[in-house]
């Protein structure tokens, strides 16, 4: 039966780019989720009573039910082993790689893990949109670091204006066509972007003594101003789809769709099965797991983005639809089945 893998996000970036001030307030807004964090080069992330720099090698647990690893790349299996322990209940682990680190080496590590409780969950690349011109002319090699993450983080938009943030926007399309790019200040980006909120269930999750920094919390609810500048689209559907037509649907989904998560069902699939979907920018896989015992048998997908049209993806989803018996053939399932990882293929049998 398929376990449900704890997904790992690389986080690259030339020095200076934002890495650290994004995961800071990632850490910081991931109120209902615990994360993972292996800090795979020192700095000074900004948690309270706590200074990375001196912990080498340790797991710290800190506020919001993170957990905070710092390690070097020789380590990173054993921190991940660590990380994903069942008892931790970690729900997602987040790499910050260092600022000179090659993120196809990463993702190669990642890949070739041999830790059954993870999946990669894709890379995200943060760019300093002051600097960017610079940063090309003294790193060329930030062409390929572009083109080999799923999402681009244009960080600091706030240091440049209009036709220069323009203008980089047009440079990393030249360089990556169709590639999502999300524009942020001072780092802040939303953490449902990236990865789940999971409500805790159970007592102990649910209730627990505040801490100090609970107490002093400024009341301000500042998450809602990034959720304010997303739109989320929802879609549901009690008809199977059409694997066809949903993969072609995923191959042209706007650019400003940052995040599509939820679970499908197909036709021509196993009808005891269905699909766990997650997308980051323009990573996507495909999970199988089985229905649970009296749950409907209903699609529910969650889009995350910017400027998109509500209207026209629901239409388009609408369309995936299958229709008649003809779509019922389990050869078209080979679009979905390349975006499942072996492992989770291997569970099916």
């Amino acid at each position: 039966m398929a376990t449900q893998r704890i997904p790992v996000i690389l986080i690259t970036g030339f020095l200076g780019s934002g890495k650290t001030t994004m995961l800071n307030h990632l850490m910081r807004d991931s109120v209902d989720t615990r994360v993972g964090v292996i800090v795979n080069d020192f700095g000074s992330i900004n948690i309270d009573a706590m200074a990375v720099a001196g912990q080498v090698d340790s797991m710290i647990p800190i506020e919001n039910g993170c957990l905070c690893c710092a390690a070097d790349a020789s380590e990173m299996d054993e921190m991940l082993d660590r990380l994903t322990d069942p008892e931790l209940r970690i729900d997602v682990v987040v790499i910050e790689a260092s600022g000179l680190a090659e993120p196809q080496s990463m993702i190669r590590t990642l890949l070739s893990s041999g830790n059954e409780r993870i999946r990669y969950g894709g890379l995200v690349e943060v760019v300093d949109a002051a600097e960017f011109p610079s940063t090309r002319d003294r790193h060329p090699e930030l062409d390929r670091h572009v083109r080999d993450a799923d999402l681009i983080v244009l960080n600091k938009t706030d240091r440049v204006g209009e036709e220069e943030r323009q203008r980089v926007l047009d440079t990393v399309a030249e360089i990556a066509p169709g590639l999502p790019v999300l524009t942020a200040e001072h780092g802040r980006v939303d953490p449902g972007i990236l990865f789940d909120h999971e409500p805790r269930n159970t007592p102990e999750e649910r209730f627990r003594q505040l801490s100090f920094a609970d107490v002093c919390a400024d009341e301000h609810d500042h998450s809602r101003h990034l959720h304010a500048a997303y739109e989320s689209v929802e879609f549901t559907s009690a008809e199977p789809l059409d694997p066809r037509r949903f993969m072609e649907f995923l191959d042209a989904r706007p650019a400003g769709l940052y995040r599509l998560k939820g679970f499908v069902h197909f036709a021509g699939a196993e009808p005891q099965r269905k699909y766990g979907l997650h997308a980051v920018g323009a990573y996507l896989r495909f999970q199988p797991v089985p229905w649970e015992r009296g749950e409907p048998r209903t699609a529910q997908l969650v889009m995350i983005g910017t400027g998109i049209d509500a209207d026209t993806l629901t239409k388009r989803l609408t369309e995936c639809v299958a229709t008649g018996p003809e779509e019922a053939d389990e050869r078209h399932m080979m679009g979905v089945l390349r975006y499942v990882d072996q492992e989770d293929e291997g569970d099916r049998m």
